[in-house]
């Protein structure tokens, strides 16, 4: 069985070594940009709809003429 000190010096190591390590920032990075540019798509969808909705259905008829 370890002692204290010997546990508290392992947690002191481990938290050392979380702190110095990075491989998993870029992965953090991208999801948060991907997020924002997901929050940034559903604002431009919801200010834009009517607009969005007319150019669908002129695509719709356009498509359907041929």
């Amino acid at each position: 069985m370890r002692t204290l000190l010997e546990l508290s010096v392992a947690v002191l190591c481990a938290c050392k070594r979380l702190k110095y390590e990075r491989r998993g920032q870029g992965t953090t990075e991208y999801a948060i940009l991907v997020g924002v540019l997901v929050v940034i798509a559903i604002i431009a969808v919801v200010a834009f709809r009517e607009n969005l909705q007319e150019l669908w259905e002129n695509i719709s008829e356009s498509i359907n003429s041929l």
